[in-house]
Formats: C-alpha cells, sequence, structure tokens
C-alpha cells in the first residue's frame, strides 16, 4: 500500500506540476497532495495506522513552536527530522565560522528552539535586547534557515522521503561529451519547506519580522545560487566513455563561508513606521544613503552589537572568561582582543598523541604512543 500511495502520489505532481507556477502554491499542492496521502492509508489499514497518535508528543516536545509551525510539524512528522538536522547543521557551521570569536555562537542551544525564545525573548517582554537585531541575529538566522533547506534537499536525493525526489524540472539539454544521470538535488523544494517552517513566527508587522525574513531568504537563496553540475565518469579503467552530471548542492562549509562574508558587510538598517490599513506598519530603510543599499542576498541589521566581554543574560553574552586564546595572534582570536584586555592565565597540559608511525608491508600501520606537553591560554 505504501509503494502504491507513492507512485500514485509522484504521478499526479509530476504530471501536474507545471499548473502551478508559484512556488508557494507548488507547496500548498504538495501538503493537499500529501494530506489525501495520508488519509487514504490510515483508512486502508483502520487501527493499524498509529503513527499519527504518536505526532503530537514528538512535535509539541520541542521547544518554542508558534501554532503554525507546530500544525506544520504534526502534518508533515515524515521531513521533521531533515529539519532537525538541518538546524543542527547551521548551529555547527555558525560555532565553526565564529569559534575565534568572543560570540562563538554558544548561546544557541542543539535544537529547534533556533526559531524560538532563544532569539525572541525581547520581543516576548516587550523590551530591547543587545543580540536580538544584531548582526549576531541575522547571521543565525541567515545559516539555519539555508541549513533546513540544504538538509532536506538532501533527504530528498536520498529517498528517505515519499513527499519529495530528484528534480527533474531543470534539467534542460544535455552538454557536449556528457548526458543527464544520477539524481539531480531540489534545491527548490528544501527552500520551499524553509520558509513555510523558518518564516511561519515572522508574521508580525514589526521590525524584527520584517528583517528576520529578509535574513532566513538569504540564507536560502545561497544554495539556489551555488548550485552547479556534478559528474562522474565511466567507462574501462576510468577512460571517461560516457560522463553523466546531475545538479548538486555546493558543500555547506562553503555556503557558511560565503554567509560569514556576508555577516562581515552585512548593511545596517533603521526603523520606520507607517500607517497602513491593517494599523502601524514597521519597515528598514538602510541607515546610510551614500552606501551600497542592500540586496535579497545581504544580511540586514538594525542594532549594535554588545562586546560581549561580560557575562550577561540580556544580551545573550557568556563573556569570554576561560576562553582558549591565541597568544600569539594579533587578531580578534588573539588573547589581547579575546580576553578584552583583561589578561590570561597560562597552563600546561600533557597530551597522548601516536608518533614514530612506520607502514608495513603488506599493509599495516603501526605506532608507538607519545606524551607531548603543552601551554594552554586561558583568558582571566
Amino acid at each position: 500500500m505504501v509503494e502504491l500511495e507513492r507512485q500514485v502520489f509522484l504521478y499526479i505532481s509530476t504530471c501536474t506540476w507545471g499548473l502551478f507556477p508559484s512556488y508557494a502554491n507548488r507547496f500548498q499542492f504538495y501538503l493537499v497532495l500529501r494530506s489525501l496521502s495520508v488519509c487514504c492509508r490510515s483508512l486502508a489499514l483502520g487501527q493499524q495506522y498509529s503513527s499519527l497518535g504518536s505526532q503530537p508528543i514528538l512535535c509539541g516536545s520541542i521547544p518554542g513552536l508558534v501554532p503554525k509551525q507546530l500544525r506544520f510539524c504534526r502534518n508533515y512528522i515524515e521531513i521533521m527530522p531533515s529539519v532537525a538536522e538541518g538546524v543542527k547543521l547551521g548551529i555547527q557551521e555558525c560555532q565553526h565560522q565564529f569559534r575565534g570569536r568572543r560570540w562563538n555562537c554558544t548561546t544557541i542551544k542543539d535544537n529547534l528552539a533556533i526559531f524560538g525564545p532563544v532569539l525572541d525573548k525581547g520581543r516576548k517582554e516587550g523590551r530591547k535586547e543587545g543580540r536580538e537585531s544584531t548582526r549576531e541575529s541575522a547571521f543565525v538566522h541567515a545559516i539555519a534557515s539555508a541549513g533546513v533547506a540544504f538538509a532536506v534537499t538532501r533527504s530528498c536525493a536520498e529517498g528517505t522521503s515519499t513527499m519529495c525526489g530528484c528534480d527533474s524540472h531543470h534539467k534542460g539539454p544535455p552538454g557536449e561529451g556528457w548526458k543527464w544521470g544520477g539524481c539531480s538535488e531540489d534545491a527548490e523544494f528544501g527552500v520551499l519547506v524553509s520558509r513555510e517552517f523558518a518564516d511561519a513566527r515572522e508574521n508580525r508587522p514589526d521590525a524584527r519580522s520584517a528583517m528576520n525574513r529578509h535574513n532566513n531568504e538569504a540564507g536560502r537563496s545561497t544554495i539556489l545560487d551555488h548550485m552547479h553540475l556534478r559528474c562522474k565518469c565511466h567507462g574501462l579503467s576510468g577512460s571517461c566513455e560516457v560522463k553523466t552530471c546531475w545538479w548538486a548542492q555546493p558543500d555547506f562549509r562553503m555556503l557558511g563561508d560565503y554567509l560569514k562574508d556576508k555577516y562581515d558587510s552585512a548593511s545596517e538598517m533603521v526603523v520606520e513606521k507607517h500607517r497602513e490599513s491593517r494599523g502601524w506598519v514597521e519597515t528598514l530603510r538602510v541607515k546610510y544613503a551614500f552606501f551600497k543599499h542592500p540586496t535579497e542576498r545581504d544580511l540586514v541589521y538594525y542594532e549594535g552589537s554588545p562586546n560581549f566581554c561580560e557575562p550577561n543574560p540580556e544580551t545573550g553574552s557568556f563573556g569570554t572568561r576561560d576562553r582558549v586564546c591565541n597568544v600569539s595572534s594579533h587578531g580578534i582570536e588573539g588573547c589581547d582582543l579575546l580576553c578584552c584586555g583583561r589578561g590570561h592565565n597560562t597552563r600546561t597540559e600533557k597530551r597522548k598523541e601516536k608518533c614514530h608511525c612506520i607502514f608495513h608491508w603488506c599493509c599495516y600501520v603501526s605506532c608507538q604512543e607519545c606524551v607531548r606537553v603543552y601551554d594552554v591560554h586561558t583568558c582571566k
């Protein structure tokens, strides 16, 4: 029954996809089809189909979800592991990119709360907070939204979901010396899922929602902008008599590097209020008119960042005390800057490492174990 459902679903979606030129409409179409397929399967299996009953327990355990996100989770539980994996991927990349900075992304918990109160405390309490609309918040939203789109797209290509699969809409004619093959990754579907889930809470007419929507979309756009052909040669002894190619996402580290550059060049904005039929609406305008106006691919913010030197729960800062620093560097990861002028402590640390390794024919490597002493410098 599951395989029949999948074949019918893919057949209907393939035949009617072209009737929905708008991506948003296409996603709604996916949702309607999926609802029908789940309904039909539950009718066919009766009481044996019980996974829907466990969905509220799983989705209800995720902190910070607004009602629309909770409905999305319960209706499309099949792709939620990919959404969670994407958030985790974004957090890990954030921590890598800021590993040598005063703020090193440690304020972000390793779960879906990245779209919830972790970055939303100031809005809920009705007061301004230093981190809420800063460059750091802009980067977190961009990298997390990109992570969700990336992970969902990869999951679809791996065949772990019946809702999606390979991309067959952007192939076009093959090039000289190669032909289409493999599984082209459907990044547009991943972007749609990220947009539906991550932007669900950004529906207020305030500046913070406008900023988050912009940065979420900027993060997702990096994937579509960097899609590329990946090819594989076929033939005897690697002769490459036949070469097959498919559309593939870029490496996520490359996306992180790209968004980190966007963080460094993010555009500062100011908030403007104006009245519309629905009431007062806040929009963003570039602060310095003589600077280049931000594009859809640029990150934006409208509050300055704190220095993150001291612990401060209101700004999301853990401070830099006990952080490991580089005593020989004059950059931000150096002890002078990272420790905010407080100085640093030095201790010795013994580490066991493999050494004097020898290759033996054939075929293994034997190593000895050596103890080495290192100086470790931490901020006071």
